[in-house]
């Protein structure tokens, strides 16, 4: 959970008249999640936020399934998603159920001429490659490699990027992107046993407000639609806010991995959850410490979910010809582990310096054309004796 924030210029009191220098009133909008009892926040707007001049045709962007019923383990390539000048242009949906799409992108920079917004879903994206910053009706977040970026659903954005490389894993969730639930007290502070606190937190700044008549065009997303809606006046024209719904960022840097004497599970990993899917960080670490440990991970059963990982840098212990960029998928019902001579390889290292981002799913995934398009489709059966890809 974020934190309480203030930004800008709010009056003493909520719901109370609030005006400007002209004797105009600012126009307060609540901002908020499940119903009026979730986290939210209020923000002031130089003009009203609802002056709609005129609609565009809805265009279709459902992912084009490929195949709905996966039994197979698979590794796809995922630098071999080709760069797209516009940001919405680049994102290519490669693994996708009820509860969300999980895809990549390769925006080479071009400036976004319209804004979006997410009216499904909350975004969550991890930055491979590239530096830049959203901007917001909240501020600005900048963003640089290894920075998770949340971006909850309703906020409209733009995106900036300081140069043409970039390298984006992202996930849209239809439940809401928390932190884990073990690490924070019943007040929601994370506690002293938490991965990551606060303090890491890479929260809005430098707030823009536009009094600025025109046409603005917001691209929204709903029910696998892009809406085209031309308001009247400047989205980030807000004066001031406070409260705690708004985009964050957080560095997987500023991830403190759990170890011990023997292999921890995949939890002590977790940075993110929702109610279908979390999300795990693995990064540099000390190996088990007991005399007799084997590091790698033992061979265990994916009955409950789907195991996504993300492999963003460094030699991944457990597994063979993996490279930057690679996504494999690991299908609950079947057992996976560390491929050949991995298990073996890793008695008496001292430390790792992989650095991975986990997805597992609490309902299968479905993958998509574009997904099939990068398969090695020979993944599945790495595991034989004897089989070397390296």
């Amino acid at each position: 959970m974020p934190i309480y924030q203030q930004l800008g210029t709010i009056p003493p009191k909520r719901h109370t008249q609030f005006r400007k220098t002209d004797g105009g009133l600012y126009y307060e909008e609540l901002f908020g999640t499940i119903g009026f009892e979730g986290m939210s926040s209020l923000l002031y707007h130089t003009w009203r936020p609802t002056q709609v001049k005129s609609l565009g045709e809805p265009y279709d962007v459902t992912p084009r399934i490929a195949v709905t019923n996966n039994m197979t383990m698979r590794k796809l390539i995922g630098f071999d998603v080709k760069p797209a000048a516009d940001y919405l242009d680049s994102r290519t949906p490669l693994l996708v159920n009820r509860d969300l799409i999980l895809g990549l992108a390769a925006p080479t920079g071009a400036p976004m001429t319209y804004f979006y917004k997410n009216a499904d879903a909350d975004e969550l994206l991890f930055i491979h490659r590239g530096s830049g910053k959203i901007r917001t009706p909240f501020g600005q977040v900048p963003f640089t490699y290894g920075d998770y970026v949340l971006i909850p659903r309703g906020t409209i954005y733009q995106i900036e990027f300081d140069g043409p490389d970039n390298r984006l894993l992202y996930l849209e969730s239809h439940s809401p992107i928390y932190t884990p639930k073990r690490y924070r007290n019943h007040f929601g502070q994370l506690t002293e046993h938490s991965p990551y606190c606060e303090r890491d937190y890479i929260l809005p700044r430098d707030l823009e407000t536009h009094d600025e008549h025109g046409d603005f065009l917001v691209r929204i997303k709903k029910q696998s639609h892009i809406h085209p809606v031309t308001y009247e006046t400047h989205p980030f024209d807000v004066i001031g806010w406070d409260g705690y719904n708004y985009p964050w960022a957080f560095s997987i840097h500023n991830f403190e991995p759990i170890t011990g004497r023997i292999h921890q599970p995949p939890p002590v990993h977790q940075t993110f959850q929702t109610d279908a899917f979390v999300v795990c960080s693995f990064c540099p670490r000390l190996y088990d410490y007991h005399p007799l440990a084997i590091p790698a991970p033992y061979n265990h059963s994916n009955i409950d979910s789907d195991e996504v990982l993300y492999y963003v840098d460094g030699d991944f212990m457990s597994r063979n010809d993996i490279a930057q960029g690679h996504i494999t998928l690991h299908p609950g019902g079947i057992p996976h582990g560390p491929h050949p001579g991995a298990y073996e390889r890793s008695i008496g290292k001292k430390e790792t310096q992989e650095l991975a981002v986990m997805v597992d799913t609490f309902r299968p995934l479905m993958l998509t054309e574009q997904a099939m398009a990068i398969d090695d489709g020979r993944y599945f059966a790495s595991w034989g004796e004897g089989v070397n890809f390296e």
